[in-house]
């Protein structure tokens, strides 16, 4: 496949980028839990930025999470494509890219907890 330019071309960059954009569109519409994780991500970064507290591994867990949901609905489109009966291997193929995300969503809850918690603590005591 032709990609149509230089790898530093910015036309080039801004195309493959449209095509990206395309499959965070399609997942957000498509994936009840990828809309869920979205809107979760964007409560605990605003969390993060009333309560001061740091920033960078609240957008990072966060990042993990989204960019996992994506692989996750980029395999079972791929493993529905080549496999459409059921097949114990696709199931398997399935089954550990949605525990991929699951795990890093458990990982993703432990960061937000000890990041977030004491300073929400504190918040929360003071206003009381």
């Amino acid at each position: 496949m032709n990609s149509g330019g230089s790898a530093l071309s910015l036309k080039r960059w801004w195309r493959s980028a449209g095509f990206a954009w395309a499959g965070v569109a399609h997942t957000y519409r498509s994936q009840p839990n990828f809309r869920i994780e979205t809107w979760a991500a964007a409560v605990a970064l605003a969390l993060a930025l009333l309560l001061r507290a740091p920033l960078a591994p609240i957008a990072l867990s966060c990042a993990l999470v989204l960019a996992l949901e994506l692989v996750n609905t980029a395999a079972e489109a791929l493993v529905d494509l080549v496999s459409p009966e059921f097949h114990p291997l696709a199931k398997v193929a399935k089954d550990t890219a949605a525990a991929a995300v699951l795990l890093a969503s458990f990982g993703a809850l432990l960061v937000g907890l000890s990041v977030l918690g004491p300073p929400l603590w504190v918040w929360l005591a003071g206003g009381l």
